[in-house]
């Protein structure tokens, strides 16, 4: 089913990727990777398929999220126990660029699959291989999921109130972490065999390490001081001012840090008194007196509703902006000029809002060229690419090796 009709040049075409996982992180990856031109082959376990078509909200039998998560793949369905579904495998892997797998650290070895067994049969062959902890080090065998990177990479502890419990950001962000630092590794690799003459490799991405990569100063601060960084709320600690103010209706948030920026923003709010005081002309001056200055903008916001304290920033040139829930985002008019919301058909029969395509390349923008697909849909197509023959594929669905 073409979502999209349009032709333009698409910077991954004719790149094969084999994706081997389920879920988060491997998935959307290889669903990035999809939406510039790759031509994605996703393996899926005969039965249930991977467990995200059953994930949150469905609809006609399917998960919404999957229709996100799985659009430009097809899907071929392997019990890969069985070692004729392994030797399948290997022979698509034989063919292919990219492997995305994200099982835990010696799944592939077990299957006969390692990697200096794959790059036997396939030099050139990428393998991405995304993990809690990653393929060495005293955790690698252990379990890890999205929540536990994101605890051992440095950010649970931050998303709190100070002294009350961490919370989740609401999304799997570690693994969608994990997934887009996959994704650029591919990228690299490739540029590295294809315009530098190199071979294949193997990327070892860490859950956990791809949120450390962007809690920023936390380490070198605790290096150089000693200094422990502790949750902050909605605040950013040693920035001021940049807060959640409360307002008749709801929270605006307000970044005045800047120093001109400040100036503008406590003229703004009728404090010109703090805008002038030389003391605050500089951040660390601010951080001093954090507490004031926030005072001082709650109060000016409390008596105003969300959309007047943007429009007043905004006058001002101060960043500013509502809390945005799905439904500010499904009607918001800058998400629909920027194409961020697509209307994608399902194979279902019915259409659903997804998120566009990031990032934006002018040259070769990415798009939706199929939706999702069923479990197994492409399953025939792809073993008649490899050489089986119908009654051949009909033999292996009747002893359950493919479906």
């Amino acid at each position: 089913m073409q979502v999209s009709e349009r032709e333009a040049p698409l910077p991954l075409a004719g790149v094969r990727v084999i994706e081997m996982g389920q879920l988060i992180a491997g998935p959307f990856c290889a669903k990035t990777l999809g939406d510039f031109g790759a031509d994605v082959v996703k393996i899926e376990a005969t039965g249930a398929g991977d467990p995200l078509r059953n994930w949150r909200l469905i609809k006609e039998g399917t998960s919404v999220w999957w229709q996100v998560q799985s659009r430009n793949k097809q899907s071929i369905a392997l019990d890969l126990r069985q070692a004729e579904a392994q030797d399948i495998a290997r022979r698509l892997l034989a063919e292919a660029d990219v492997l995305v797998e994200n099982f835990r650290p010696g799944t592939l070895e077990g299957w006969g699959m390692a990697p200096e067994q794959l790059q036997a049969l396939n030099p050139r062959l990428i393998i991405l291989r995304i993990s809690g902890y990653g393929q060495s080090g005293p955790y690698r065998d252990l379990p890890g999921f999205g929540l536990i990177g994101e605890a051992m990479g440095g950010l649970r502890h931050l998303t709190a109130e100070p002294g009350r419990v961490p919370v989740r950001v609401g999304v799997s962000i570690g693994d969608t972490l994990a997934a887009l630092h996959g994704a650029l590794g591919v990228l690299m690799a490739l540029y590295h065999r294809d315009a530098r003459g190199g071979k294949g490799q193997v990327i070892d991405v860490a859950l956990y390490e791809a949120v450390f990569n962007c809690m920023e100063s936390l380490i070198p601060e605790y290096d150089a001081f000693g200094v422990v960084r502790e949750p902050g709320g909605s605040a950013l600690p040693g920035i001021a001012p940049s807060n959640a103010y409360p307002c008749s209706d709801g929270w605006v948030l307000v970044a005045g840090n800047g120093d001109s920026i400040f100036k503008r923003l406590m003229a703004a709010i009728g404090r010109a008194d703090l805008g002038d005081a030389p003391d605050l002309a500089h951040n660390a001056g601010r951080v001093a007196r954090v507490a004031e200055i926030d005072g001082a903008i709650a109060d000016w916001t409390r008596g105003r509703k969300v959309d007047a304290v943007v429009r007043a920033m905004s006058g001002a040139r101060v960043p500013a902006g509502k809390v945005y829930t799905a439904r500010d985002i499904a009607e918001d008019p800058h998400y629909a000029a920027r194409a961020m919301l697509l209307d994608q058909p399902t194979r279902d029969g019915y259409s659903v809002k997804v998120p566009g395509i990031v990032p934006k390349l002018s040259a070769t923008p990415g798009r939706v060229r199929s939706s999702a697909p069923h479990l197994g849909e492409d399953t025939d197509a792809v073993l008649v690419e490899l050489g089986l023959t119908p009654a051949q594929i009909a033999a292996l669905r009747s002893r359950g090796i493919v479906q």
